[in-house]
């Protein structure tokens, strides 16, 4: 059964992703900001979810739907990583240093904050 939720989380989270995309590519960034976004508020709703789970407080429905497939279809290491590499092809040196730190940095707070807003539910 938690395959099934997987797969559900995972496309609609996958499809947010995409919907993020789709509505930033009309404003022609040069900088990947719907990768960034996706990635940093997959990262809060996971640091929310690990929070209530190592409080004891998350179900195996939550781990599968929202934690494992919501979040893992919503957050995307690999365009990540393709975006980055095409900023340094393209000699954009600022914007893939900005985007791999900006990133990581980022991603981790999000888990931070998300986190400490799950533990003190």
């Amino acid at each position: 059964m938690n395959y099934m939720w997987i797969f559900i989380g995972g496309g609609l989270g996958s499809m947010l992703r995409f919907g993020i995309s789709d509505l930033l590519s009309r404003y022609n960034y040069a900088f990947p900001w719907a990768t960034l976004a996706a990635n940093f508020f997959a990262s809060l709703i996971l640091g929310y979810f690990l929070a209530q789970a190592v409080a004891g407080q998350g179900s195996d429905l939550k781990k599968a739907l929202i934690m494992t497939g919501f979040c893992g279809g919503f957050s995307t290491f690999s365009t990540f990583s393709v975006e980055s590499f095409q900023l340094l092809q393209e000699g954009q040196y600022a914007f893939a240093l900005f985007n791999i730190l900006g990133s990581v940095l980022l991603c981790l707070l999000g888990v931070v904050i998300g986190y400490r807003v799950g533990s003190s539910i």
